[in-house]
């Protein structure tokens, strides 16, 4: 049986299916330094690297498990914990900031009930203030996934979240 009951640091159970991962594997199993992109597509599988899914990654590649906790530590890219379906981010960068930047970031917490880098219980959202987004002409600028909203206002923000609130998760 591929499925696996694992525990997360909340102690809650989680059902894991490391067939998934074993797909992900098998694609990259004979290319010399696969480690990355195999972790990249567990990723892109999961939503994050769980715990028993990063233990099964070392097994199947021969490394140890502490080689690829130090890569899932060092790249901001990976997340341990599972994540929300709408990724909010908020550019916090000197121009935001200058355009009103903070106040969009607490109207969002207040919102959503979560601070930075927090995910909220149902799994609908993770929120993250980032230094720079890129598109400093539309300051302050805020993204839910791939969608970019300039320009940002406390109306926007709620406009955001009931929009959202609408959508499946």
């Amino acid at each position: 049986m591929s499925e696996v009951v694992a525990q997360q640091a909340e102690e809650e159970e989680v059902v894991v299916d490391l067939a998934i991962a074993d797909k992900v594997i098998d694609k990259y199993i004979d290319i010399p330094g696969n480690l990355m992109p195999v972790l990249q597509g567990v990723q892109d599988e999961y939503g994050y690297v769980p715990r028993v899914v990063a233990e099964h990654v070392a097994e199947r590649l021969n490394v140890y498990p502490s080689q690829i906790y130090g890569v899932l530590t060092f790249y901001a890219q990976f997340h341990l914990k599972p994540r929300g379906r709408f990724i909010i981010r908020v550019c916090v960068g000197t121009a935001c900031h200058v355009q009103g930047a903070t106040r969009i970031v607490e109207t969002f917490f207040d919102k959503l009930h979560i601070g930075h880098a927090e995910t909220t219980p149902d799994l609908r959202y993770t929120f993250e203030k980032v230094a720079c987004l890129g598109a400093c002409g539309m300051a302050p600028l805020a993204m839910v996934n791939d969608a970019t909203y300039g320009g940002m206002t406390v109306q926007k923000v709620d406009e955001i979240v009931t929009d959202y609130n609408q959508r499946p998760i």
